[in-house]
């Protein structure tokens, strides 16, 4: 049998992850004891492999995650009000096929951002989609589709997503345009998929940044109800790495 074709077919199908669990078993004396179906289903199984981290890789680039954050590498040391049960159960991604929402409160620099985006990088490798966002420029592209046409568009691609991040928010208060673009993306997205919203201005106090009671109310009911509510505390992150160890000179 000529092995060479048998590759070149293999990348030809586009079956990379076999063709090259193929060359290794070409290179290594250590298969050829193994029966025929067990060498074959490690050239499925490494196919399997390449296919689902290739989509990972997909998935992680189209949601413009601000941070390359993973769940395992937060700094749990640091007292700044993470629950540990809770992260472990936030882990699961169960928040995701219940279409529930997350909060994170806090100061700025306590990690509000790089927590937000680890738990959506943990929903991307556990196969959901994400997108991520800066409220300010999530409202300047909103604005932007509407004078090119493409607002419906947009909306309907937001509303696609299993988890849309929006970093920032609550920073000013809302113009009427905005609040109309917040309704309409919540209003897609309730019980349907997830949204993780971080901001340093307190929940009770959304009422004053959307600045229209009867947005407010509609917005609120569907962002707060049932979702998991992350108030971290503490000092800058970014202070603390600036700050010198004892007996450093900086």
């Amino acid at each position: 049998m000529l092995t060479h074709p048998t590759l070149q077919t293999l990348k030809m199908m586009k079956l990379y992850g076999m063709a090259k669990a193929l060359e290794t078993q070409m290179e290594s004396t250590d298969y050829e004891p193994l029966p025929f179906l067990e060498r074959l289903g490690f050239l499925v199984d490494t196919e399997q492999i390449h296919r689902d981290n290739r989509s990972l890789q997909s998935r992680l680039r189209k949601a413009k995650l601000r941070h390359t954050a993973c769940l395992e590498d937060l700094d749990m040391r640091s007292a700044r009000g993470l629950d540990k049960s809770l992260l472990a159960s936030l882990a699961t991604s169960k928040w995701v096929h219940s279409h529930q929402n997350i909060l994170i409160i806090g100061p700025t620099g306590v990690g509000k951002s790089y927590l937000a985006c680890a738990l959506a990088q943990k929903a991307c490798r556990d196969g959901f989609t994400a997108i991520y966002d800066r409220a300010p420029r999530l409202f300047q592209e909103l604005a932007i589709a509407k004078a090119d046409g493409s607002y419906v568009k947009m909306l309907t691609a937001l509303s696609r997503k299993d988890i849309l991040v929006i970093d920032d928010f609550a920073m000013h208060p809302l113009t009427d345009e905005q609040r109309r673009d917040l309704l309409e993306i919540v209003e897609d997205r309730y019980e349907k998929r997830s949204t993780i919203i971080t901001s340093q201005v307190p929940v009770d106090h959304w009422h004053e940044v959307i600045a229209d009671p009867t947005f407010a109310d509609a917005i609120l009911d569907r962002l707060v109800h049932s979702a998991y509510k992350l108030n971290l505390t503490g000092e800058s992150m970014r202070k603390r790495k600036n700050k010198p160890e004892e007996g450093e000179i900086k």
